[in-house]
């Protein structure tokens, strides 16, 4: 079967940099969060505390610890509203969204796969005993 994307292995073969920028990327978008919060932000700005609900399970120090890295990356961007009560929005920015389709190809791909995986890991460990 031909891939029309080269395998990571011919991307990374010759240059330690592409491994290194492959490495970097995925540690920032495959962390626990960054893929939920990038989708949240699909189809509109969210404010932090729509975004908090919108993610389960996250704390509000882990969710403005994932936004700054996001913001910093330059996948979110971050725009402030002089208004009272002050009021802060999080925009995908271009680049964020040139990330979504591979985001979402992921999270399709682990819903698609997750009873499989589980069920994986639980003849894994029952071999295990």
């Amino acid at each position: 079967m031909t891939h029309p994307i080269p395998a990571i292995r011919e991307m990374c073969h010759d240059e330690q940099h592409q491994l290194g920028a492959v490495r970097d990327v995925l540690d920032r978008v495959c962390d626990k969060w960054s893929m939920l919060v990038l989708g949240m932000l699909e189809r509109e700005p969210m404010r932090f505390t729509a975004l908090h609900r919108a993610v389960p399970g996250i704390s509000q120090r882990m969710l403005t610890h994932t936004l700054r890295n996001l913001q910093r990356d330059g996948l979110v961007s971050r725009e402030s509203f002089a208004e009272i009560p002050p009021r802060v929005e999080y925009t995908l920015t271009r680049l964020g969204t040139t990330l979504l389709p591979a985001v979402l190809a992921v999270a399709t791909w682990a819903i698609d796969n997750h009873e499989e995986l589980q069920q994986n890991r639980d003849a894994y460990d029952d071999a295990q005993l």
